[in-house]
């Protein structure tokens, strides 16, 4: 069983476990955790999180909203990547 556990900074917001294909942004969803989104398809960049701990699928190509800088800094599209297993979010972004 994957969970995912959410941060805004060093608070614990919450964690939820992780149903097969569940978005990062649809998770956070589940326990009332608002990651703003926009396009929802990783081309606006609005959805990035931080990955503070786990493994993220990244997508190839990436998305436009997110690039080698991005993901250097821990970035990650919330809305249109998943968890590889247990992860810990910061919802603040590496911006």
């Amino acid at each position: 069983m994957a969970i995912i556990r959410f941060f805004r900074g060093g608070l614990l917001l919450g964690s939820a476990e992780v149903e097969e294909g569940d978005f990062i942004v649809d998770v956070a969803d589940k326990i009332g955790i608002s990651i703003p989104t926009n396009c929802t398809s990783g081309n606006c960049g609005t959805c990035v999180v931080r990955l503070i701990a786990g493994d993220i699928e990244y997508p190839e190509p990436l998305p436009p909203g997110l690039d080698e800088f991005l993901i250097e800094d821990s970035g990650i599209l919330s809305c249109c990547m998943i968890s590889e297993g247990s992860c810990d979010i910061d919802v603040i972004p590496p911006i």
